[in-house]
């Protein structure tokens, strides 16, 4: 009984770029896209949907015995839209919310849009890992 108490180590960790509340007070809607990258730093990854959208992606594994591997506990998609004049004009913070693409900031499940199929992808490793 000893031995398995000894093991339990309960680590986290978190690759990426997580984004803190502080960091996203700093690009509100109408910000340039010099001050997102200020206080942001540099995207993940961008694409263009409907102007440029910067993508940053982070992701929380852990373990709770040191002999477990490591699972996916969250992950999380921050975008940043910005319009035809490289101005902020909408932000989402994508996540899985009982299977489904939740908007942590709106507090909306995602129901559409262009690059819903792309977070899809990324956040659908939380449900099957081999993705």
């Amino acid at each position: 009984m000893l031995a398995v108490a000894g093991c339990a180590v309960g680590e986290e960790f978190t690759r990426g770029q997580k984004i803190t509340p502080e960091q996203l007070e700093q690009v509100p809607i109408g910000s340039s896209r010099e001050q997102v990258l200020l206080a942001l730093g540099t995207p993940t990854t961008t694409g263009l949907m409907d102007g440029e959208a910067f993508y940053y992606i982070s992701q929380v594994t852990g373990r709770t015995f040191a002999f477990q591997k490591n699972s996916v506990r969250d992950r999380r998609i921050l975008v940043v839209y910005l319009d035809d004049n490289q101005e902020v004009r909408d932000l989402a913070e994508y996540g899985l919310k009982d299977g489904r693409v939740f908007d942590y900031l709106s507090r909306k499940t995602a129901t559409g849009g262009g690059d819903i199929a792309f977070v899809s992808q990324i956040l659908g490793g939380l449900v099957n890992p081999g993705l």
